[in-house]
């Protein structure tokens, strides 16, 4: 029997996140809300007290795929910091599906999502 996805009011189901080997990993929600012109360690502490996290890249890239009318045009920071230099994080533009890295002071927008593992 298929098991029933319960969303809270105002979220989102963006889809099935794979991992490295292409497995089914974690069913992806995004929460409703958004911050905007915030820095990398305001968008993580908002994101926490929605009850979620920053995504992930990859969860970012699905996000794009999936739900994209769901964000504004703009750039909207991941949890990732950038592996060569711990003072960039990554971000992900939703006007026309870029990821880069800026500076963790910049003031860019963030949604937060939730994660339910799959077994």
């Amino acid at each position: 029997p298929e098991a029933m996805i319960e969303l809270a009011r105002g979220e989102d189901y963006a889809g099935i996140v794979l991992d490295d080997e292409g497995n089914p990993s974690h069913h992806l929600i995004l929460l409703p809300g958004e911050i905007e012109d915030a820095d990398w360690h305001a968008a993580n502490a908002w994101a926490e007290q929605q009850g979620g996290d920053l995504p992930t890249r990859r969860e970012q890239a699905l996000l794009y795929a999936n739900c994209k009318a769901k964000f504004q045009p703009r750039a909207y920071w991941s949890v990732e910091e950038h592996e060569s230099d711990s003072g960039y994080a990554w971000f992900q533009r939703f006007g026309y599906g870029r990821q880069l890295s800026d500076p963790k002071a910049s003031g860019l927008r963030a949604r937060a999502v939730r994660r339910l593992v799959i077994d």
